[in-house]
């Protein structure tokens, strides 16, 4: 069974929202508040903790350049001819 907190709604007028943001953020976050922002009397936004607060994994590096690149020819097989700078110039 699954018990769901449920968060006071608060109005608020965006001058007070923006002296006290940080603070109404972690009560946002904590699941305690949900805001309601006003402009002149008119609401403006509504500010909610996400549903899913799983912590976001950290992305893997393997295939991570899958795409990025094209090869052309054979990559395996030896070169047709040495290189000048393998040769000697006595």
């Amino acid at each position: 069974m699954k018990t769901t907190i449920q968060s006071e709604t608060v109005t608020i007028p965006a001058g007070k929202f923006k002296a006290t943001c940080l603070q109404l953020m972690d009560e946002v976050e904590a699941g305690k508040l949900t805001l309601t922002v006003t402009k002149r009397g008119k609401p403006v936004m509504f500010i909610t903790a996400p549903k899913n607060q799983k912590p976001e994994k950290p992305r893997s590096f393997v295939g991570a350049g899958k795409g990025m690149m094209t090869i052309h020819g054979d990559i395996v097989s030896a070169l047709p001819n040495e290189w000048a700078v393998l040769e000697d110039d006595d």
